[in-house]
């Protein structure tokens, strides 16, 4: 997915471009308040603003669309809904030949746009309506749900594909379209192309495309909240493993739903496990597409978006909190130290402690050794190494994906269809998929999975933390610390990683980093990787989006990369120590240390004129 394509420079032929996308846009759009605002611009001669809408069409790519919403070819709206659904309903006819028994499912979040008339609920109506015009049956969920309940659906009632309106912990003004295929996973190449060659042959809106009444009383339309929720947790219930302390455990925990759509789905999980239901944050339970109380409703940005929780949890001594994301399909854990101060537990962190968890549960149940070679689980290239770790000291498989779980959802299908048990898959943006009956990552499984996690411990005196601690001193310590710089120019961005591949103006990497000397390459733009006998990388690699890996002499693995979905250029480092108690301070000191040097060496700020992520 990637955010539209610079402007182009002005000129006769941008204009009259400009033109023909304006004219069209006002002979198609039905909605009287986008249909409105283009007609003001057109009338002021504003042409800055008229080149921002319709400068260039939102690209769908594997993660479908995500744009703010607003008037225009580059925006979210009812118009570009309607062409987007139109693309992937023919393309999807040429892929099954049994649509129209089947179906799809659709399903949406709590946002809205009131100035444009947008809402997911509206689209999702819009998305629908598009498929009942062609014969093919669609389950609508009549309410919100998380997103995970959309890739759960497809499997559960064997659909062709799904639809998620979500822009999940995106700024308020933004909006999504994300898809899954019929394996229950999000797509991946080359569907995203043909359908994205699909929508461009499908423009103009078909004959009732905005005439969403045919909806009420279709024989087609289908609502499967109620029994797809029922089944949802009788599905879950499986993954509870302690059903009597849970009962009976004195910890309490707050729960916030960062004023998305997790709230219900959680207090109903809690219940799944016999739990006394999580104590909500109030100002936060309730969905809001305005996120009044933060400044980004997203949990991975820490403290700032917990700061509620944390009074909460003070004020009824809670030891624990968990935190969604508004999509509920991330989730955020955070427990009270002695020391009386709140940790935040990393991505990376909390998919060590459910990976030790999750094959500790399983292991329990599965004695027999000859079980664990047909065992697996999952990591993306960019989070730590520790299942790794614990998976050759325990024996059975780890395998990493690229980044995204896209790859950890369809590998995961191709293993289980071929007998194999995946126990568990992690990316360290804290995606956690603990219940394979969801090829994607599930912030409602993983609250209450971490919930039973911690009143496990509870019962042996141990805190979160300090299971943490003994895992790393058990399969050794992996340090992990990770950022970002924001670069809005992607010619800037360019340079930066042309850079790295030149960095003796010679065709060559880097040897060094500061005092850093780097043992190995992989650059899977290109697909060069200098550990491999052939120089040619293993896992896929792609022209459009940057990522070098670099591993040094030390131990530490850094990987660069671009983001999919923001003007962002991340970094993550790790490093890795063998098993036994080695110094984790000294870890610290010496990751600190490199990290600094790839931010003054491989990222140069200044020269690049780089946005450092705001602390």
């Amino acid at each position: 997915m990637a955010a539209p394509a610079a402007p182009g420079g002005s000129g006769p032929g941008t204009d009259s471009l400009l033109d023909q996308e304006t004219a069209r846009w006002l002979r198609w759009d039905k909605n009287p308040l986008t249909l409105e605002s283009v007609k003001q611009l057109v009338a002021e001669g504003n042409k800055e603003e008229l080149q921002k809408c319709f400068r260039a069409r939102m690209e769908f790519g594997t993660a479908g669309l995500r744009a703010a919403m607003g008037a225009g070819v580059a925006r979210m709206n009812d118009l570009t809904i309607i062409q987007t659904t139109q693309g992937f309903c023919r393309y999807l006819e040429k892929q099954f030949s049994d649509l129209k028994q089947r179906g799809v499912v659709i399903s949406f979040d709590a946002r809205a746009h009131p100035a444009s008339g947008s809402s997911s609920r509206r689209f999702a109506r819009l998305a629908a309506t598009t498929f009942i015009t062609q014969g093919i049956p669609v389950y609508l969920f009549s309410d919100i749900t998380p997103t995970p309940f959309v890739p759960y659906t497809v499997l559960h009632l064997k659909l062709c594909a799904g639809i998620m309106i979500t822009a999940s912990h995106n700024p308020k003004q933004d909006d999504g379209y994300k898809v899954y295929w019929d394996n229950g996973a999000q797509i991946t190449h080359p569907h995203d192309k043909g359908i994205a060659q699909a929508i461009e042959e499908n423009l103009e809106p078909w004959p009732q495309a905005w005439d969403d009444s045919l909806l009420n009383g279709s024989p087609l339309l289908h609502d499967p909240t109620a029994s797809v929720t029922k089944d949802y947790y009788e599905d879950l219930r499986k993954y509870c493993f302690h059903r009597s302390v849970n009962r009976e455990t004195k910890l309490k925990f707050v729960h916030t739903s960062v004023h998305g759509v997790g709230h219900t789905f959680v207090q109903s999980a809690f219940r799944a496990f016999d739990f006394v239901p999580p104590e909500a944050v109030p100002e936060q339970k309730d969905p809001d597409p305005e996120f009044p109380t933060v400044k980004y409703p997203n949990p991975e940005e820490g403290k700032g978006v917990l700061t509620l929780s944390f009074a909460l949890a003070d004020k009824i001594k809670a030891k624990v909190i968990l935190a969604n994301d508004p999509d509920a399909d991330r989730l955020a854990v955070a427990e009270k130290q002695d020391s009386g101060e709140w940790r935040v537990f990393s991505g990376n962190e909390l998919g060590a402690l459910l990976g030790w968890w999750l094959f500790t549960c399983w292991k329990e149940k599965n004695q027999d050794p000859s079980a664990l070679k047909d065992t697996y689980m999952l990591s993306s290239t960019v989070s730590s190494k520790i299942l790794r770790a614990i998976a050759l000291k325990e024996g059975f498989h780890f395998e990493e994906t690229l980044t995204g779980f896209k790859w950890m959802g369809n590998r995961a299908k191709q293993l289980i269809d071929q007998g194999k048990n995946v126990l568990f898959a992690f990316e360290e943006a804290i995606g956690y998929m603990c219940c394979p009956f969801v090829l994607d990552k599930d912030g409602v499984s993983a609250a209450v999975i971490s919930a039973e996690l911690a009143s496990f411990l509870a019962t042996k005196n141990l805190s979160l933390s300090q299971q943490l601690k003994a895992i790393y001193v058990e399969y050794g310590y992996h340090i992990t610390k990770a950022s970002y710089f924001i670069c809005h120019d992607q010619g800037t961005i360019k340079k930066l990683f042309e850079n790295l591949r030149n960095y003796d103006g010679k065709n060559n990497y880097p040897k060094t980093c500061g005092r850093f000397e780097i043992s190995g390459i992989r650059d899977l733009t290109t697909g060069y990787d200098d550990g491999q006998p052939d120089k040619k990388a293993v896992l896929p690699t792609s022209k459009s989006s940057q990522m070098i890996t670099f591993t040094f002499a030390n131990g530490c693995v850094a990987t660069m990369r671009t983001s999919g979905t923001e003007p962002k250029i991340k970094y993550y480092a790790e490093l890795c120590a063998p098993p036994g108690n080695s110094d984790p301070e000294q870890l610290k000191k010496e990751l600190n240390e490199l990290v600094t040097a790839i931010e003054e060496h491989f990222f140069q700020p200044q020269k690049y004129n780089l946005q450092a992520k705001a602390e």
